[in-house]
């Protein structure tokens, strides 16, 4: 029996939470691409690409929510209330979110609104910006020679403290890697560094991962800060720390851009 991927939109006020995945459209699901092409309205991030927003209706009504790092076109609590106010007026609204919505993305913060309010809501997951962004970038989260689990963290750090939980980011035989963590990227090494890492531990950071400007910077825990500020990296970018790093050059199957690896 096939999949039903054409279910198609209830007559009541609903809220699709939707991942638009890493950049790339190509990447969106096909129910992601029939959400985007029959809403009333689309409540999209910043992180959401321009490519992606081309699927969506041109009738439906876009709404921009901004959220990139320190400038929020809207807080949390007011999108919050928007897609219940939007909802409740019998709207087919798409919360359209950059990588995948339960993974650092706040959706279960949006659902737990929507749900207190009786809003009937859907998810469709998307490619999060580990694996889809890791994959581009020819660096394997897993490989029986170099790591057998992978570790996902938020880099934000409040008010510039070192707050993660550092013994678990250095263990041996392990990837992790750090969402929004170029700001506090000198200080995620320094940390990783100070709890016992080698300071020889291959590291890279990926900009605009996915999509045509995507740019991977290659080098070691100890000279990677300096690095990146030389080349002047821009979020988003993610950050994958590991011996897998090591594999990038043999595997780096797409080249938009420049890779610049350690001297």
């Amino acid at each position: 029996m096939k999949a039903d991927v054409t279910r198609p939109l209830t007559g009541a006020g609903r809220v699709y939470l939707v991942g638009a995945g890493p950049g790339d459209p190509e990447l969106l699901t096909l129910r992601a691409v029939r959400l985007l092409q029959q809403a009333d309205v689309v409540v999209y991030d910043h992180l959401v690409s321009s490519a992606v927003l081309d699927f969506v209706s041109p009738t439906a009504e876009r709404i921009y929510a901004g959220k990139r790092r320190n400038e929020h076109t809207m807080r949390q609590e007011q999108i919050n209330l928007l897609l219940v106010k939007l909802a409740g007026k019998g709207k087919q609204v798409v919360r359209l979110k950059g990588g995948d919505p339960f993974i650092f993305g706040r959706g279960g913060e949006e659902l737990e609104a929507l749900a207190k309010q009786g809003i009937a809501f859907e998810v469709v997951p998307g490619v999060t910006a580990a694996s889809g962004v890791a994959s581009y970038a020819g660096i394997p989260l897993t490989h029986r020679d170099y790591a057998q689990s992978c570790l996902f963290v938020t880099g934000h750090l409040k008010d510039g403290t070192a707050d993660l939980d550092w013994p678990s980011l250095v263990r041996l035989r392990q990837t992790v890697v750090i969402y929004m963590g170029l700001g506090g990227l000198a200080e995620i090494c320094h940390q990783m560094m100070l709890h016992g890492a080698s300071p020889e531990l291959p590291i890279a950071v990926v900009q605009d991962g996915s999509i045509a400007t995507q740019k991977v910077v290659v080098g070691t825990l100890s000279n990677m800060s300096e690095r990146v500020a030389r080349e002047n990296l821009k979020s988003p970018c993610l950050t994958i720390i590991g011996e897998v790093v090591k594999l990038h050059d043999a595997l780096a199957w797409f080249k938009p851009a420049i890779t610049l690896t350690t001297q």
